[in-house]
């Protein structure tokens, strides 16, 4: 059983509306650790994570704060590949902004490794803007445009091998722009709205998409955006949109991930407790990361995509 390695990013640099910095301070007291610990594995905190040393911002600047996420994206960046080389780390945010430093980091890792790299998206948005393209200047919009090597991230460590846009697959969306649309249209990303999983179910596409990490012997990063779920049950997020994920199909997505087995990263995002409810969000944030990590209700045979 692989250690899982916590490693906080407080970063509030990916958007203007404030808090999401608490984030990684309320998985903990929501009972993360123990949680895990319960399940047998050996938690490693590598405690709060600070930028790298970056030049200074323009508070005037149409891309929000782009130096300090340049600076938290070089940070999450060396240490998410010096913690793969250790075990399973979840990152802890923060802004979904950090994911251009978690992802970076394990996709290089990956490539170090001669292993392909797969990313799930549990998400309301596409986040495949560049800061070319981006009508709020919110980099929290912008990682997957980056990770998988769209152009205009100038100052941002370069992506060496970016990771091909059919090995991308997003869940969940609800809420995306025309100039997205147009973009995504243009893809191999597999995107799944909510009308998909309305008329078809969640359990098809991504039982689809983890064949598809089996047969390659990928490696699989899961970016969990608070989000993803539906705001009536995980209310502490600064975008909230109506009609996200149930907590059953939240809950099954995690456990089919835990039962393929193939989960090697991992980032919960945009927990923003100043917007919660006695850390309501916090709680269900931890119970889902449970459950990709082997909480069950009655033990079964684990499936095999072998």
């Amino acid at each position: 059983m692989r250690d899982i390695i916590l490693i906080g990013a407080p970063m509030d640099s990916g958007k203007r509306r404030k808090g999401c910095l608490m984030g990684p301070d309320s998985y903990r007291t929501a009972g993360l650790t123990e949680a895990l610990t319960g399940l047998g594995y050996r938690v490693r905190d590598w405690g709060n994570m600070a930028p790298a040393e970056h030049a200074a911002d323009d508070p005037e600047a149409h891309i929000y704060k782009h130096h300090e996420t340049v600076g938290w994206t070089n940070r999450l960046w060396r240490t998410g590949k010096e913690a793969m080389a250790k075990g399973l780390p979840i990152f802890l945010g923060g802004d979904h902004a950090l994911s251009l430093g978690s992802v970076g980091g394990v996709n290089a890792y990956a490539a170090m490794q001669g292993q392909p790299q797969f990313l799930l998206w549990l998400d309301a948005h596409t986040d495949y803007h560049t800061p070319e393209t981006t009508g709020s200047g919110n980099l929290h919009g912008t990682p997957i445009g980056y990770v998988t090597g769209r152009q205009g991230f100038n100052g941002f460590p370069k992506v060496e091998r970016p990771i091909p846009q059919e090995n991308v697959c997003i869940l969940g969306l609800r809420s995306v722009d025309p100039a997205e649309r147009e973009a995504m249209q243009q893809t191999k990303i597999h995107a799944y709205d909510m009308r998909m999983i309305d008329e078809s179910g969640i359990a098809a596409p991504l039982s689809e998409f983890l064949a598809k990490v089996a047969k390659a012997k990928g490696a699989l990063h899961v970016s969990l955006d608070v989000d993803f779920l539906d705001p009536m049950i995980a209310p502490a997020v600064g975008t909230t949109v109506p009609g996200g994920a149930t907590m059953r199909e939240a809950h099954l997505v995690m456990e089919m991930i835990c039962d393929s087995g193939l989960m090697t990263s991992l980032d919960l995002v945009e927990l923003n407790p100043f917007l919660d409810e006695r850390g309501r969000t916090a709680k269900v944030m931890v119970d889902l990361a449970a459950s990709a990590l082997g909480r069950r209700v009655f033990d079964r045979p684990t499936r095999s995509f072998s």
